[in-house]
């Protein structure tokens, strides 16, 4: 038995949206994760399933070539690559799904197509502090993923018969690498219910976790040993680390998006590191990616020192400001940090 989290008069209200609706988009955040494509995704392929033979999925740009092989990948519209398409769908569609992100900007310049399409926005996320920009808003920062919220969703319309072995794929997808293969925000049991009713569906959670986490490209597993060697640098008394990586180096190494996902993660392994930082440059700002284990709140320093946010143990933010600089906000915090 799942407990239920989302409020009955909202599940009715988009359950409505769903029935009635007959053009469906789907969109989510600038650099789409895997909870954001597995959120997407499961979501695309349950409304198939429903019957809806008009729906798409629609993200500000690419994503990461280790997603590719998710079932409807190849099926997304990318805004920066066809915005014309992606506007003519937008302005169609009966219902726009906003899916694990909690305001506007975080979809970059799919922000104003969105806001000006016509259609009945729903929001299901699972970051503090949503927007106010969507008739139905399913906020629930308790919760692993979005795409847990998405089964939870589907079940709460007594439709769980609909999730196929693609839907089911995709959610735990995106439920396993949200939480780091299930390694941070992710002591509930109610997490491990819904794996077992995925399972049930024919999902090979193995094979899901070599294509994500063990399928790389020989440049980027180049660049992983480049940056632990030569760029990872320690602050012990503060049980801290820092990782860096510059325009440059990331050219040196033919860096594609998505190459860097999980490097932040890398530190943790250190005997004496609760706090890991990894501070990218890219064209127009400064990535910055936090990662913690235990008490250290990742989410707290992301937003007191860069203006960014997201859980406990993994959140992140962007820096308009050069490398050198973002370094230094970074010390500076860690030095005066307090929790």
């Amino acid at each position: 038995m799942i407990t239920k989290i989302i409020q009955e008069e909202k599940i009715q209200k988009a359950k409505k949206y769903v029935e009635k609706g007959e053009r469906f988009v789907i969109v989510t955040h600038v650099s789409p994760d895997g909870d954001a494509l597995g959120a997407s995704l499961g979501l695309y392929h349950f409304l198939s399933a429903y019957g809806k033979d008009q729906v798409a999925v629609v993200v500000p740009n690419v994503f990461p070539s280790f997603y590719r092989w998710m079932p409807g990948s190849k099926e997304i519209v990318i805004y920066e690559k066809y915005p014309d398409f992606a506007v003519e769908l937008l302005q169609k569609a009966d219902v726009i799904f906003c899916l694990d992100f909690n305001e506007p900007k975080r979809i970059g310049k799919l922000a104003q197509p969105v806001l000006e399409a016509p259609g009945r926005r729903v929001l299901i996320d699972h970051h503090l502090n949503p927007a106010d920009f969507c008739r139905v808003v399913m906020s629930y920062p308790e919760m692993s993923s979005t795409s847990e919220m998405i089964f939870r969703f589907i079940c709460r319309m007594g439709l769980f018969e609909l999730i196929n072995k693609e839907t089911a794929t995709c959610i735990y997808t995106g439920m396993m690498t949200d939480t780091g293969a299930f390694t941070y925000n992710s002591n509930q049991t109610e997490i491990y219910t819904i794996i077992g009713e995925l399972i049930k569906k024919g999902i090979d959670k193995d094979w899901i976790y070599r294509q994500v986490y063990q399928v790389y490209s020989e440049s980027r597993l180049r660049m992983l040993g480049y940056v632990l060697y030569e760029k990872m640098k320690l602050y012990p008394e503060k049980r801290a680390a820092l990782i860096t990586l510059s325009q440059a180096e990331l050219n040196r190494f033919g860096y594609q998006s998505g190459d860097t996902e999980g490097f932040v993660n890398q530190p943790l392994a250190i005997e004496g590191v609760d706090f890991s930082a990894f501070i990218r440059e890219d064209k127009k700002y400064i990535k910055i990616s936090l990662r913690s284990v235990g008490e250290f709140p990742c989410n707290l320093f992301a937003s007191r020192y860069f203006n960014g946010g997201g859980h406990k143990n993994a959140s992140g933010g962007e820096f308009d400001g050069s490398l050198d600089e973002a370094i230094r906000i970074f010390e500076r915090g860690l030095a005066e940090f307090t929790y």
